[in-house]
Formats: C-alpha cells, structure tokens, sequence
C-alpha cells in the first residue's frame, strides 16, 4: 500500500507517493521551494515526475528536479503549450473569490517563467503508474487546463491538482479555462465514490458529490 507524503509550497502542495521501496513526485511546487522538494525525493527514491498540470506553480521546478534526481516527467501533452506561457490557455472565474485568485495568478504568469523541458512520458487516462513501482492510474480533468490530470492510487487516495481547490474551502476550482469541462471533470471524481481528496492548494477532504 502506498503513502502520501504532501509537501507545503508556499499556498500550493505537492505530493511525494511511496510505497517503502520507491515513489513519484506530484507536481513540483514554485522555485521557491526547490531544494526542500529535493530533499525530500531523495529520502523516497523517487522515480517519476508527474504534473496535474503545467501552471508554474505546479511545474516550476520540472526541470532542475528531474535533471538533479535524474528521472522522466510525465504529463498530458494538450497542457505543453503552457511550458512556454500560462498565458497560452485564457482563464476565467465566476465567484469573487476566484476573481481575486485570477487577478493574481495572471499578475504572476507575466513575471514568472518556466524553465523549459520536454515531457518524457505522455500520460493519459488510465495509464497504470506500476512501472514506477506505485498502485496508482492516470484519470483524464481536463477544465482548469485542457491537460488536466489526476492520479487515483490503491482506490483509497486521489490527487486532482486543481481540478478541485481547498484554498478557501472546498470547492470545484475556482479558475477555469472550460467551464464545461471542469463541471464534468468534477462529477467524474464523485463518480469515483469514496477516496481522500489530495488538493493542489489546500488540505485533504474526503470525495463528496462536488455539482448539485
């Protein structure tokens, strides 16, 4: 059985998943945390990076991690645009809350770059994570980005990155580049039915029905 081991970076988690032999990497936090998200890969030998999704505050650190660490990244490819500029994919909200998040995640796409880097692994949904050594599947989230993705692991834990957002309270997210698609991205993980939520920003919660 695997273990979640979330790191704080900054607002933002990213997860390292071990089984007592070996893990991956989920999503890599902002450049401001690197060397602790480092550290903390090397005590689970991690195998794989894998991003939910290519915001910097993901995917900031993709690059410096899997060149030290010496491992693959894996990602949906409909999110490469996105290593380039964030700006590649628009973003709207519609509650006041998610309009002030917009304000400030737009204000730092126009001052923070990605370090460029090629996924080595595409990821897909229902792609099997056990060539890395962990019980875990890729799920398709597409709506916060086009390339959204998330990983159900043991049918115990699923992490969605921002598909769904803790950041206030928990919610379906708050910033969307298709409304549409987050909705039903969304009903897809209560579909799923009883699993702990790992959020991209926020603490875990247990599944619930997100769209009433």
């Amino acid at each position: 059985m695997s273990e979640i081991h979330r790191i704080k970076c900054g607002n933002g988690n990213c997860y390292i998943v071990e089984n007592g032999k070996t893990g991956i990497l989920v999503d890599t936090g902002k450049k401001e945390f690197v060397n602790n998200v480092i550290e903390k890969c090397k005590l689970y030998n991690v195998k794989l990076i894998v991003l939910t999704h290519a915001h910097f505050d993901h995917a900031e650190n993709a690059a410096q991690i899997s060149k030290t660490l010496e491992i693959p990244i894996g990602m949906n490819e409909n999110d490469c645009n996105l290593i380039n500029s964030n700006i590649n994919q628009s973003l709207f909200a519609k509650s006041f809350l998610g309009k002030i998040v917009l304000l400030s995640s737009l204000k730092e796409f126009s001052t923070r770059t990605i370090p460029t880097f090629k996924p080595n692994v595409l990821l897909h949904d229902g792609d099997s994570l056990y060539d890395y050594g962990i019980d875990a599947r890729i799920i398709s989230l597409p709506g916060h980005t086009k390339g959204s993705i998330g990983i159900d692991i043991d049918n115990k834990y699923l992490i969605v990155g921002d598909a769904l957002m803790n950041m206030f309270y928990p919610t379906v997210s708050m910033l969307y580049h298709n409304r549409n698609d987050m909705i039903e991205s969304a009903r897809k993980i209560s579909s799923i039915g009883n699993r702990i939520i790992y959020f991209g920003h926020g603490k875990p919660e247990t599944n619930r029905i997100w769209i009433k």
